[in-house]
Order: C-alpha cells, then structure tokens, then sequence
C-alpha cells in the first residue's frame, strides 16, 4: 500500500465505522476504511447478529417442548450444538460479505491492518504482524474502534475454557449443564436466557440490586419473575468473591450484599458479563490532545474530540453502548463534516434499548423513576399481555407495555415494555418522541387488529383513564 491521501479515513469497520464511510462516500467525501480483523466489528461477528441466531434457535428448542398447547406431539426431540453453532457463524459470515459489497458498491476504499494515528492528519497501518504498511493522510480522521468485554482481574479474568466472555459462549464445543452468569445487563441476561432454553441450570449474579438495571424497575421486575419461573436462579446485591477452578468445572464463592451470607455453588462454566472496555489503546491518542475518560473518548454534539481533525464515534465514546447508536452517530458526524444542511445532534433520549431474551425487554426515553427525578409530573399507562388478543392467540399472554407522559404538556416522556416482540414494537414509539409527539397524536392513531402492537394504544389510553380492554 503507497501512502494514500483521502478527504476522510475511519479507523474501524464495525456498525459505526462501516456505515459512517458509506455515507461519507454518498456525500462525496473520498473515503478509506481501515479495519484489522472483521468487516461488520463486534455487533456483526461477535454480538448481535450471531447471538439473535443462537436465540432464534433456544425459541425453536422451547417451543418444541411446549408443542402440546398447540395441538401438535413430537417425540425424542433432541438438537446439535455443533449444528446450532454453525449456523450462527454461517450467519455472521453472510453479513459480513455483505458489508463488504456495500463497501466496494459505494467506493469505499477499504484496508486490512490496524490503523493508528501518527500526528496531525495521518494514519499509520500496519498488517497482522505489525509491519508498516503505508500511511494515510487525511483532513478527517473517524475513529470507530468500538470495545471490548471488560474483566475484573485478579479474580475475574477469562480463560477462554473454563470462563467465557461472549465469544466463547457464541461457540460452545460442548453443552455445559450448568452455567454462572456474573453480570445481568442485556449481554448477561440474553446468554442466561439461551442457555436455559437449551436446558442448562443457569445463576446469575448481580452486584446491583435488580437485574437490567437500566430498565424501568417495573419491567425489571416483571422479567425477574418471568426468568425465575423458566428456571433461572437470580442473585442480586451480590458479587462472586472466588473462583476455584477443577478440571472442568468451577466453583463460585457468592457473598450477598444484605446480610454478607456467603455461599458457592459448583458450575460447568462462568460467563462474565460485566460491561466493556472502550478500544483505546494502541490507536495513538498518546500524542494527541484527545481527552480519554474512564476507557472511553471524550466527544461533542458532532462527536468531535479535543484533537482537531479527530473525531470518535460508537462504543469507544459514551453511552448508551448500542450498534443502532453507533450508526447514527457516525452518519450525523459525517453529513456536519461535509455542512449536510438540516443536520441535528443524537438525541440519547431517543435510541431504543432491546433485550432479546425471553421474554424479550425494550425501552425508550425516561424510565418512571427519572422522569419524577428530573421534575416532571407524569401520568402512567399500563396494559398486560393477558388482555390482548393476539398476545393470547399466539400463546404468549405474559408481558407489560407501559408508557410515561408529562402531566402537563402531554409529551411522551418514555415508554417500557416486556413480552414478545417487543423488540419490534419498541420502534413505533421511537418514531413518536422524535416526532415529539404527545398523548393526543397517540390516541387518535388507528392500530391494526388483532395485533400485539394494540397494547401500545392501549397503555397511552390507561394513562388518561380511557383503556378499552383492560
């Protein structure tokens, strides 16, 4: 590769760092995209898209189980992990060759090799053994390096057999009968949720005192109850204080917050799932003015850092840590660069949060709890699974969909859900708060019957005292 001269070069190719060069290149910016390892980053390969594959699967598997309900019997209903595996792979491998279509389809100049800053307006690359390559020079530089899944070493450290980060639970070689789960975010609970469908006895430890601790508590809840009644044992206001490791299982020292009881249980495997670490090391922001808090790039409304010409975006910079925010942000960065008219920074308020357990959890904007926290007076909708009709017909009466309004001006402050499909439902009251739409737009909305998306209707209706069904 011969030095190479670019209007803008992002460093990473994940959901951010892709679709933030394809549109820079739309925009008619020359574009370079340098990525080390895998086109489509963690979210493509490693995290969303092989883990919905792996969930798809536990749904078959415990639908299979529950055939009776719908009239059908089945016998000696078995599965291969081997083969489950495979086509979560076979997934992810698909996309990721499409990523790499849309690159070359939208002239996207793409480089294998980790890319690294090398003073004002450069980018240095280097291949898989660390051999100069070439440097980029560029007036725009994107950083996209995404993150990785943060450890709590000296005690909770993977070693890729007995503990797992996520990577090692996409592709297990063998089913463990028994699995710890420490950490009960989306990533925690999703794994706790695919193993337990498959039929593993599945603990997990929280160190906080519920579990989806960024849900609204109500719907934390619910799925509690829900979780625990699939089987899952679930520990909160407690940390894992040892691990003594045998052969091939491990034995968890467990200390409960409350009263500092102390307990251990013996499992297959442990899973850590204890947040993640922003990729900032080794990237060059040593020789830069670019401010770094707490593993993660310090940014402006347009994500730009404090290095001029140096701008972040996705899961190297703040929260929320989501693949459909990475990607928005790296569109509202580049269309600012290239002086796109209209423009508007990432309202965090209004990104969607989707758990694709089961019961699936999804949210938007202020939980209950922050919306009486930040002043505002609120009226509350509610509407359960169990009074809706396709809910019923479709054998899943469990779930809560509930809304949050400003008292006063009728604004829709945010809206929490629970049960099935609700992490396609979510979208429709996305679309409302960035339509800053109130109670009265929602209410006068015509939704589709029978559907489980009439529960949204229903819940603003239970706000104002005007439910029809429940």
């Amino acid at each position: 590769m011969a030095d190479q001269s670019f209007d803008i070069v992002v460093v990473g190719g994940g959901p951010g760092g892709y679709v933030a060069a394809i549109r820079a290149s739309q925009l008619g910016l020359k574009t370079s995209l340098v990525e080390r390892e895998h086109l489509g980053g963690i979210c493509l390969n490693w995290g969303c898209i092989p883990t919905k594959a792996l969930l798809r699967s536990s749904e078959i598997h415990h639908l299979l189980h529950h055939l009776d309900q719908f009239g059908f019997t089945a016998d000696n209903v078995r599965f291969d992990i081997t083969k489950v595996v495979k086509r979560s792979r076979q997934v992810a491998s698909q996309l990721s060759g499409g990523v790499k279509h849309l690159l070359k389809k939208n002239k996207v100049t793409v480089f294998d090799g980790h890319g690294r800053l090398a003073g004002a307006g450069k980018v240095a690359v280097t291949d898989a053994k660390g051999t100069d390559v070439g440097t980029l020079t560029s007036k725009h530089i994107l950083v996209a390096t995404g993150a990785r899944a943060r450890t709590l070493p000296p005690l909770l450290v993977p070693d890729g057999k007995l503990v797992w980060t996520y990577k090692e639970a996409m592709v297990p070689q063998a089913m463990p009968k028994s699995l710890l789960v420490v950490g009960s975010g989306a990533i925690g609970i999703e794994f706790a949720s695919f193993y337990r469908a498959m039929g593993a006895a599945v603990t997990v430890v929280e160190v906080l005192d519920r579990i989806l601790p960024v849900e609204d508590e109500e719907i934390s809840a619910f799925a509690r109850k829900s979780f625990e009644k699939q089987g899952i044992t679930i520990k909160t206001g407690a940390q894992v204080t040892g691990l003594t490791k045998g052969p091939d299982t491990v034995t968890a020292t467990i200390v409960a917050g409350g009263n500092g009881k102390t307990e251990e249980i013996t499992v297959d495997r442990v899973i850590l799932a204890v947040g993640i670490v922003g990729n900032v090391d080794d990237i060059g922001l040593e020789d830069t003015k670019v401010q770094v808090e707490k593993t993660h790039i310090v940014t402006d409304e347009w994500m730009r850092t404090s290095e001029p010409g140096v701008y972040a975006i996705g899961d190297v910079v703040g929260p929320p840590w989501l693949a459909h925010k990475a990607s928005h942000e790296g569109v509202v960065c580049v269309e600012k660069i290239a002086g796109v008219a209209g423009v508007h920074p990432l309202d965090a308020r209004n990104i969607p949060g989707c758990t694709y357990s089961t019961p699936q959890v999804a949210s938007v904007g202020l939980t209950e709890r922050a919306a009486k926290d930040a002043g505002h007076q609120v009226k509350v909708g509610r509407f359960p699974y169990i009074g809706n009709g396709k809910a019923i017909a479709l054998g899943e009466p469990e779930g809560l969909v509930k809304t949050v309004f400003d008292a006063k001006t009728g604004e829709l402050l945010g809206a929490h859900m629970v049960g099935a499909e609700v992490t396609e439902m979510i979208q429709g009251y996305g679309i409302a708060k960035t339509l800053e739409t109130t109670e009265a737009e929602l209410m006068h909305t015509v939704f589709p019957h029978p559907t489980l998306s009439e529960m949204m209707h229903e819940s603003v209706l239970d706000a104002y005292g005007r439910a029809i069904h429940f």
